[in-house]
């Protein structure tokens, strides 16, 4: 059995959507043990609307809910009963095989780095969204935890983030780029400079140059490396350019007639390739390098993104990443 903590009480939709996801998991999964952690009576309430196996959810109280607007260092430090800092807990003691919440970003990334500690050897831990594209998903690493890196740090993540795409997502000898403003390689600010040739010259890894974020979409990558602004800058901008398109095209199918006979006749196909475009069929962001699993999903995830992270936290298990990682580092 995979045992995976989940924040019951983290989130937007917190604590409905999440149990709801919780459920949905252990529904598709036999061999998973799901420990939803928050205010009990809440949980249990929740719980009571649906239909599972008793042995493969269990409550685990925690009394109080770091917010979002909270200092993280000060919140993981004064609220030892809070649902993040007790699942996180619950994976430093070996009771968890990982920990997932929809939470607070700041408390998870202090917490996974203070509660559930570093790998040896790693400098900086990531987050690690998939992200989809014409050819299938990338990985962009760092997304958010490390807004000032250092060029060892992005040699680490793209090690970090092939090793995750070759065993998770299972895309042999993936291609490693660098975010950039051009493809020729002096080009970039002094971080990227200074990163270049150290990834040219790493032989672990299948370093193809740099990336402009035109290319991004195209899947002209399968590991997207930068620092922790940029990251953050493509994948928010990517999520609300893909939300205003398909709104716009919904809108569009039903100015007329002609448009609303067509809408009926493409649907289907049309279905599909948005169904690909949806960052909820992916589940949530790794903090890669940690001597235990922390994902975090968005803040509004609703249930399907809820299962998905859990589920993959079952696939990281399964193939030993942190194991490949503490080899590689």
């Amino acid at each position: 059995m995979v045992k995976i903590a989940v924040d019951a009480m983290g989130g937007d939709n917190a604590p409905g959507e999440i149990v709801a996801g919780a459920v949905m998991a252990a529904q598709s999964r036999e061999d998973i043990q799901i420990f939803l952690i928050g205010k009990e009576e809440v949980v249990s309430e929740e719980l009571k609307k649906h239909t599972y196996k008793k042995e493969q959810i269990e409550v685990v109280n925690a009394t109080e809910v770091i917010e979002t607007e909270e200092p993280p260092v000060n919140a993981i430090r004064t609220k030892k009963d809070s649902s993040i800092v007790v699942g996180m807990n619950m994976v430093r003691r070996g009771e968890a095989d990982a920990f997932c919440s929809a939470g607070s970003s700041g408390a998870i990334l202090v917490g996974g780095q203070v509660i559930v500690g570093r790998i040896k050897g790693v400098e900086r831990p990531p987050l690690a969204p998939l992200i989809p594209t014409e050819k299938g998903v990338s990985l962009l690493i760092d997304c958010g935890a490390n807004v000032d890196a250092r060029p060892s740090h992005l040699v680490q993540f793209a090690k970090m983030g092939s090793i995750y795409m070759e065993h998770v997502v299972g895309i042999k000898n993936p291609r490693v780029a660098i975010v950039n403003i051009g493809a020729e390689e002096e080009k970039g600010n002094a971080l990227v400079k200074e990163t270049f040739p150290l990834l040219k010259e790493c032989k672990d890894i299948n370093f193809i140059g740099s990336i402009e974020a035109r290319e991004i979409p195209h899947g002209g990558a399968d590991v997207i490396v930068s620092e922790a602004f940029v990251g953050n800058v493509i994948l928010k901008l990517y999520e609300g350019v893909g939300a205003t398109l398909i709104s716009m095209v919904k809108q569009g199918m039903m100015t007329s007639l002609r448009s609303k006979i067509g809408a009926l006749l493409v649907k289907p196909a049309l279905k599909t390739t948005l169904k690909a475009f949806d960052a909820s069929q992916y589940g949530g962001a790794p903090l890669l390098g940690l001597k235990g699993l922390v994902v975090k999903t968005h803040g509004n995830s609703k249930r399907i993104e809820v299962c998905n992270s859990i589920l993959q936290c079952v696939t990281f298990k399964e193939q030993a990443i942190n194991e490949k990682i503490k080899e590689s580092l």
